[in-house]
């Protein structure tokens, strides 16, 4: 497994509107996220999208837990 899968996920404000996004490709990383989070399995992805590998799907995991360590979330409205 590569060391530096996160330089896979890439924020460029002319693709996706700055969203961070697989490669510069047109694949967002919470579209992704998405996915898997509905049950779809990382086979099932890599078949549906062939231009990605399963290390871009590692560097989506890699990039949520990276946004996810906060030491503190705060409720700011109900």
């Amino acid at each position: 497994m590569p060391e530096n899968l996160i330089a896979r996920i890439t924020i460029n404000p002319e693709v996706c509107h700055g969203k961070p996004t697989i490669r510069g490709l047109r694949y967002p990383v919470e579209n992704i996220l998405e996915l898997l989070a509905g049950g779809m399995t990382v086979e099932e992805i890599l078949a549906d999208y062939p231009d990605l590998q399963k290390e871009d799907l590692f560097a989506c995991f890699e990039f949520a837990a990276k946004i996810a360590h906060v030491k503190s979330i705060f409720k700011v409205a109900s």
